[in-house]
């Protein structure tokens, strides 16, 4: 049975004087100190010199207010400090951002209200600020190892509320008290994720000063080899078949076809579509033909284009399918963005190519690499077909010296020729630009490719993350018939890197793990480390898929499969019976609600022997003690008195007598539950052979 009563107050707590304007407690002051370091800790890359050292001033007075070395701060100092940080924002917002700016101005209106409170509502409003800190960290970082580590923070922020209230005295108290209340409010959290509409998130405010590592639309010889200096992740990817191998992972981006001589950009027509791409969702119709599937999760890189294989094709919220073969994200990925992609390796790209497009693909800038035009001339001469040109020109790659370094000799103003006939050592990009450069000379439409190549594959969890140092280009020829081919100009120089990866060809000491000392990727080479990292990065994926990509799909078929359908009729009935079961949790939690408490072994047994004893015939009511138990059992069948004598006295001793020590009452357990077991045999034995039986007293036992 449920009961339900009123919980009486701890005699233990301390009254507490709770009207607003009550000076703060002692112990709340010492948590204060606690909460205004560990708000402050996730946002410590967006807080400013100036920022920092205004909050570190205003803690370090308050420590001295908590020791009693000084009094308030005078309110001089208070508006000297809040025109200095307003002075300071003005001059750096520029350089700042918009939206860093406005972090940085609510954590110094944090600092200034810290150091000035006195009363009990200053409290409140310090703990309410630190709930909205948290919050905007969460919404810049949402990884599993941040989420835990502002859970943490959460708590220690909801003790100093606690201990406004709570009364005691010791220190660990309301850390007790406010976790407690956290795991309460667990469930309920979770029955609100589940059941209320998806819906895109309204708090993505882009910065519009933000540039993340990661690729660029437009670039120069030598800006990828800058990106193999990074050990950032790109992107994850989860394949719904056999996972492809390393040298077919040519993950496309972006598309450059504008050339100047010095750098390579994309065209203004295709950037125009890309800013109409809100008005035209899809520039392009679903390819035809044989297909594979996977899921891509990008990492946030305040950039819009986004990743695939081959010709891709996404019908995810969010993504548009523009003209030159590429994904396209209606907004910037500013947090991670999940989307499934379609890829047909067996579709012709654009097989006709219009006047516009073939002349944008033909078109070098005047008067620069004679040298590469020439030999272009060349190679349309002696191989007529474009597909021989194009075989001819990467045997000479593979022929030729050619090099293949991060750090190639520096070129001069006619970059290909430089590359092509003298110094011969470069990148990826070295390779594509004069790939492309001789193609265009030779009449053959051509445009670099950029993207990532390659992946690292996580077998216990079922997908590949590829990382920024796994930056790549390689090139696009159109050729009549076939559409655009592609060609990898590198595969001839370092095979290794295409078949094998990056780290086939180069030390991650000499290129991703030079500015990252502290990266998890150092562990690569420790078997059993590297095992950790990878089921580490397991459980931040998971993460990533199930919670951060649970969108209104998944909600709907997670309905399907609990409910039958997703029906408003029983979406309502569901959160009803869940936030049901919340409240009873909440009223059982706080002494409300109880429930009935299981017996002991020994109670349970020896109420089993009294209800045998009453079907053998023995008078029991359910008032009777163990004496008068005893008493009458003894009446019934003189030869057990001593027996169910000595287990009315144990048994009575077991619960009545609190000098028992607990290995005396462990052993006087122990007995009580053979004489027992004894009782209960000759009890079955006397029901079926009563003649036999009743003359037998019972052994008693050690």
């Amino acid at each position: 049975m449920l009961s339900f009563s009123l919980p009486w107050k701890n005699k233990d707590r301390i009254p507490v004087d709770k009207s607003p304007q009550a000076l703060i407690p002692r112990i709340t002051s010492f948590w204060l100190l606690i909460i205004n370091v560990a708000v402050l800790t996730p946002l410590y890359d967006e807080l400013t010199p100036w920022t920092l050292a205004i909050c570190a001033i205003c803690f370090v007075w308050r420590i001295g207010i908590f020791l009693g070395k000084v009094a308030k701060p005078p309110r001089l100092l208070v508006s000297i400090l809040a025109m200095a940080s307003a002075a300071t924002l003005l001059l750096i917002t520029g350089q700042l951002g918009t939206l860093s700016a406005l972090i940085n101005l609510l954590i110094l209106g944090y600092a200034l209200k810290y150091i000035e409170m006195r009363q009990r509502r200053d409290v409140k409003t310090i703990i309410l600020v630190g709930y909205f800190l948290v919050a905007l960290a969460f919404v810049d970082n949402q990884s599993i190892l941040n989420t835990l580590h502002l859970a943490v923070v959460t708590i220690i922020n909801t003790g100093g509320l606690v201990s406004l209230y709570q009364g005691k005295t010791r220190p660990l108290d309301p850390l007790l008290g406010s976790a407690s209340i956290t795991l309460l409010s667990l469930p309920l959290a979770g029955l609100l994720f589940l059941v209320l509409p998806r819906f895109s998130p309204l708090w993505m405010v882009p910065d519009t000063d933000s540039a993340t590592t990661g690729l660029s639309d437009s670039v120069r010889p030598g800006d990828i080899s800058n990106l193999t200096r990074s050990a950032e992740l790109a992107f994850r990817v989860t394949f719904q078949g056999p996972v492809p191998s390393n040298d077919r992972l040519y993950w496309r981006a972006l598309v450059m076809d504008t050339y100047d001589g010095k750098e390579w950009r994309q065209n203004p027509r295709v950037k125009a579509l890309q800013n109409n791409a809100p008005n035209i969702p899809n520039q392009r119709p679903r390819p035809m033909g044989g297909s594979y599937g996977y899921q891509v999760i990008a990492e946030p890189s305040g950039t819009h284009w986004l990743f695939s294989l081959d010709l891709g094709y996404s019908e995810s919220r969010g993504v548009v399918n523009i003209s030159n073969s590429r994904l396209f994200a209606l907004r910037r990925i500013e947090q991670q963005f999940g989307y499934d992609v379609t890829s047909y390796p067996n579709a012709i790209r654009d097989p006709m190519l219009s006047a516009l497009e073939r002349h944008t693909n033909l078109t070098l800038p005047p008067d620069i690499n004679p040298r590469a035009r020439a030999y272009g001339q060349q190679l349309r001469e002696a191989f007529p077909d474009p597909a021989q040109r194009m075989q001819a020109m990467m045997e000479r790659f593979a022929q030729e010296p050619f090099y293949y370094t991060l750090k190639p000799p520096r070129i001069g103003s006619n970059q290909v020729d430089d590359f092509l006939f003298d110094n011969r050592s470069g990148f990826c990009v070295h390779y594509a630009s004069a790939m492309v450069v001789v193609a265009r000379a030779s009449g053959l439409p051509a445009r670099m490719v950029n993207g990532y190549q390659g992946g690292e594959y996580n077998a216990a969890a079922g997908y590949m993350s590829i990382y920024q140092y796994m930056a790549h280009a390689w090139v696009e020829v159109w050729i009549p018939s076939e559409g655009w081919v592609t060609f990898d100009p590198t595969a001839m120089v370092a095979p290794e890197r295409v078949l094998d990866g990056f780290d086939a060809v180069f030390k991650p000491e000499d290129s991703y793990l030079l500015d990252n000392p502290l990266s998890s990727l150092r562990l690569k080479n420790w078997p059993l480390l590297n095992e950790l990292r990878m089921q580490l990065a397991s459980l931040d994926y998971y993460w990533s898929v199930w919670v951060l990509g649970f969108n209104a799909n998944k909600q709907r078929q997670l309905f399907r499969e609990l409910l039958g359908q997703a029906s408003t009729e029983r979406i309502g009935l569901f959160m009803l019976g869940g936030i049901i079961c919340v409240l009873m949790l909440i009223a059982w939690y706080t002494g409300l609600l109880s429930l009935p408490k299981r017996r002991d072994k020994l109670q349970r047994k020896y109420h089993k022997l009294l209800h045998a004893l009453k079907r053998l015939g023995v008078n029991l009511n359910i008032s009777d003690g163990p004496r008068t138990v005893a008493h009458k059992v003894s009446r019934f069948n003189p030869n057990w008195q001593e027996s169910i004598t000595s287990l009315a006295n144990e048994f009575e001793q077991l619960e009545f007598n609190p000098a028992l020590t607990d290995r005396q009452r462990k052993e006087m357990r122990k007995h009580c539950l053979q004489q027992i077991e004894r009782l209960l045999i000759l009890v079955t034995l006397q029901r079926t052979t009563p003649t036999l039986m009743g003359e037998l007293p019972l052994k008693q036992g050690k």
